[in-house]
């Protein structure tokens, strides 16, 4: 692909090929902004996990179902994120074996700051780009696909 090939011209790039791009780009700088702020030991799966896990927290088989990856995978970022000290474990308030994954405040600290990166630049982005026009787009674009289900998870496959 050529830079002649971005604009929005019907013999451009495929649509799958251009919304791709556009996410591994926009994703990429997202990640390197929070790197420089002191996050580097994160991943946007982490991200991803952190906002599965807002509020009263889940069982790490709903953060699985919330994420789209097995339990298994579920468990590893927990044990990560744990050791990390971004999450804790409690007794589940329904009893039985089952424990409750909870974030922790350095977890509402790195949400805080990658909320302030993430509207840092999107108002940059939004200097060239018609933002409000793309996500309507976009959102009328997901309806298309996915008609009146429910949203399937965005899998972390990055």
């Amino acid at each position: 692909m050529t830079r002649d090939d971005v604009p929005g011209s019907p013999q451009g790039p495929e649509l799958a090929f251009l919304l791709g791009l556009g996410f591994q780009l926009l994703l990429g700088e997202f990640t390197r902004r929070l790197d420089e702020a002191g996050y580097g030991d994160l991943r946007p799966v982490h991200g991803m996990a952190f906002q599965a896990l807002k509020g009263p927290g889940a069982t790490a088989t709903e953060l699985a179902e919330r994420l789209g990856v097995t339990k298994q995978a579920a468990g590893q970022i927990v044990d990560d994120l744990e050791k990390r000290g971004y999450v804790r474990r409690e007794p589940h308030p329904e009893g039985g074996r089952r424990k409750l994954v909870v974030l922790t405040p350095a977890a509402d600290r790195h949400l805080a700051v990658a909320g302030r990166v993430l509207h840092a630049l999107e108002a940059e982005l939004g200097a060239d780009v018609d933002l409000g026009a793309l996500r309507m787009e976009l959102g009328r674009l997901v309806r298309a696909l996915n008609g009146d289900a429910p949203l399937p998870a965005l899998r972390p496959v990055w």
